[in-house]
């Protein structure tokens, strides 16, 4: 049962984690569009919304596990700190990332600042990405470990 909650987690971690890659590598070349340009490559992401569903699944199933492993130091610790780690990402969404989607209408109008919530929107997906990454390396240790 550890193993399949284990599975369970570091795959819905992949999935969320593949998406922040995205995002993250296309963070120098979206940095230098115009302000019409922006707007069309942000319609690529209409639905991606969904995401959300792993990311949190993900949060659900590295807590679940963290609990199981409670009397297991080791264990516990890394569990706790890839779990930390995606709690985070998930409340930098909600601080930053989130606020610019509504102020644009999810990148649909421009307000005069955009620039900024261009760079808040940006950053914080590529703080996230890293945030996610080191939860997915720190699970997928974990799986390894279990899995002698």
């Amino acid at each position: 049962m550890k193993n399949i909650i284990g599975f369970s987690a570091l795959f819905c971690s992949i999935i969320a984690l593949s998406a922040l890659v995205a995002h993250l590598l296309a963070l120098p070349a979206k940095m230098r569009l115009s302000a019409q340009d922006y707007l069309t490559v942000q319609g690529i992401y209409r639905g991606w919304a969904w995401l959300g569903v792993f990311e949190l699944a993900a949060i659900v199933l590295t807590l679940v596990w963290t609990i199981r492993e409670y009397h297991h130091s080791g264990n516990f610790a890394f569990l706790f700190t890839a779990g930390s780690c995606l709690i985070v990402s998930i409340a930098i969404f909600f601080l930053f990332t989130f606020p610019a989607n509504r102020a644009t209408h999810n990148w649909i109008k421009l307000p005069l600042n955009w620039l900024d919530l261009r760079k808040q929107w940006e950053y914080s997906h590529a703080i996230r990405a890293l945030l996610n990454l080191a939860s997915v390396s720190l699970l997928l240790v974990m799986l390894l470990k279990n899995s002698d």
